[in-house]
């Protein structure tokens, strides 16, 4: 599939793209990053470990976006073999796509664990794994356009109720279970830049995004506003969970964004109880994140194999996204799947893409970023 079949009705603009990235970002992580972090920290400065943890992902999200600016109409599965060599490109892509492929099954696997636990106890996890799975299928057969137009609808959903769940359980907020700042000094918070990679995956979207903007020169605009929403969804997040639940109590849970919404009630709304209700837009988030991983796999598999047809790369990685899935035996196992993911994206995603930019630059492939102001057609 070669960046000529790109479309007028394939293209996105610069504001769907970063919606794109924000989607991809908001979705298993935000229900254990408070846990994940605590337990890694052990002091209430987690929210520093964040900040700290959200600069090197902008960073990397520029590096990835300049990268990608260079050869504007063609992803990282087309543009690599120009830097690198055939085989090393291949190389790289296979590892890319094996990555977007995991990431995708690792949420439908979080989500069928949280969805049989609050949700539909007693389902079979096959039922709603291959439900998820098959409208996920139907949603990317329209691709990139029909992804970006769902997810303008689904994000500004998620932050309305976000934030009005959120500033209901303000009633259980205590300034005093985020003191004392630093009590322990810099290194415990340097222990929670690590755990807290695996929630910021989503930058890398823009790999295969990028090729499809209008105008792919503003792809540094449009990542920054990718990583700045759900940065402060998470910084949001974790400071209300470590308020309302402590420290310790937020160690102990395994989904303690929930726990939070579970512990208290308001009286003479329409919700009385708003975790189903956070819960459900939470799939969709989680959705998301799946069919955008989905597509980027299939389309990585089938520039990486030069073929045109998208379709049957879509339907064939179906069985292998519910395999992977469904490998995790418990729920333990499904979050070291998770800690893995976050390790194999620090080399993806925030090393990888600065060493083919400065080949690139050296070895003067491609364009400069403001050499591409007009819509590819």
């Amino acid at each position: 599939m070669s960046s000529s079949v790109n479309k007028s009705e394939d293209q996105i603009t610069t504001t769907q793209a970063a919606i794109i990235v924000i989607n991809y970002m908001l979705g298993a992580g935000i229900l254990t990053l408070p846990r994940t972090m605590a337990k890694a920290v052990g002091t209430p400065d987690v929210w520093i470990s964040l900040l700290i943890s959200g600069g090197i992902v902008f960073v990397a999200g520029v590096i990835v976006a300049r990268l990608c600016m260079r050869f504007p109409g063609k992803t990282i599965f087309q543009f690599t073999s120009e830097i690198t060599g055939k085989w090393i490109a291949y190389l790289i892509g296979f590892a890319l796509f094996s990555y977007f492929i995991t990431i995708s099954a690792f949420e439908i696997r979080v989500m069928a664990e949280v969805t049989r636990l609050y949700l539909l106890e007693g389902t079979p996890v096959w039922a709603y794994v291959m439900v998820f799975m098959w409208v996920g299928f139907y949603l990317v057969l329209g691709g990139i356009n029909s992804l970006a137009r769902l997810y303008e609808i689904i994000l500004p959903i998620t932050l309305v109720i976000f934030v009005m769940v959120i500033l209901l359980s303000i009633r259980l907020f205590e300034i005093d279970n985020l003191r004392p700042v630093l009590g322990m000094g810099i290194v415990p918070v340097l222990k929670g830049i690590k755990p807290s990679l695996l929630s910021f995956t989503g930058f890398e979207a823009m790999l295969v995004v990028t090729a499809f903007m209008k105008h792919p020169s503003k792809g540094v605009k449009a990542v920054i506003y990718g990583i700045s929403v759900p940065l402060v969804i998470y910084l949001i997040t974790l400071i209300m969970v470590i308020g309302g639940l402590s420290l310790d109590g937020t160690v102990t849970k395994t989904w303690p964004t929930l726990d939070l919404l579970r512990s208290f009630e308001a009286e003479g709304l329409i919700f009385e109880r708003f975790e189903s209700l956070l819960l459900v837009i939470w799939i969709m988030q989680i959705f998301s994140t799946f069919t955008i991983t989905h597509y980027a796999a299939s389309l990585g598999a089938a520039q990486l194999l030069n073929k045109h047809k998208l379709t049957p790369f879509l339907l064939v990685l179906l069985p292998v996204n519910y395999m992977i899935a469904m490998l995790p035996k418990d729920i333990n196992q499904t979050f070291f799947l998770g800690d893995m993911l976050g390790n194999l994206s620090l080399i993806l995603f925030c090393v990888t893409p600065l060493v083919l930019l400065i080949i690139s630059m050296i070895r003067k492939k491609g364009g400069k970023p403001n050499e591409h102001l007009t819509e590819h057609t």
